[in-house]
């Protein structure tokens, strides 16, 4: 069984923390590419809406038809490790436009990554709203 730790460390922390980061700024940007960077092929997002695919997700931000135009950490994030995968917990706003409807959003996510390659790639997103 691994070993379950609250952090390796306040470096482990931030790294992690940036890969959100930069992952949310590629959301942003709407380049489907770089935000497939960040997830691993298996990754899966699950909200009130179902299980979307990494591929399904990718496709509609490539045709336009999944914009988003604003997206932010909101207070204190909580990680968790296991081994070579990270919990990680926090509260997301943002704005996205789904087949030109704006939607603005204030949810919790939690997104598991494991870290291999010496990089950090994202397994699963589960979203909740906060309303």
């Amino acid at each position: 069984m691994a070993t379950t730790r609250t952090s390796p460390g306040r470096a482990a922390d931030e790294q992690l923390l940036a890969v959100l980061d930069e992952w949310q700024v590629a959301i942003v940007a709407n380049d489907a590419d770089r935000i497939g960077a960040y997830m691993a092929d298996e990754w899966v997002m699950v909200s009130e809406n179902g299980i979307t695919t990494a591929e399904r997700f990718l496709a509609l931000v490539r045709a336009g038809e999944l914009t988003h135009s604003a997206m932010e950490r909101v207070g204190e994030p909580r990680i968790r490790y296991h081994g070579a995968l990270a919990l990680l917990t926090t509260r997301v706003t943002n704005t996205a436009h789904y087949r030109g409807v704006r939607f603005d959003a204030d949810e919790w996510t939690s997104d598991a990554f494991v870290h291999t390659d010496g990089r950090w790639r994202c397994v699963l997103t589960q979203i909740t709203a906060t309303k």
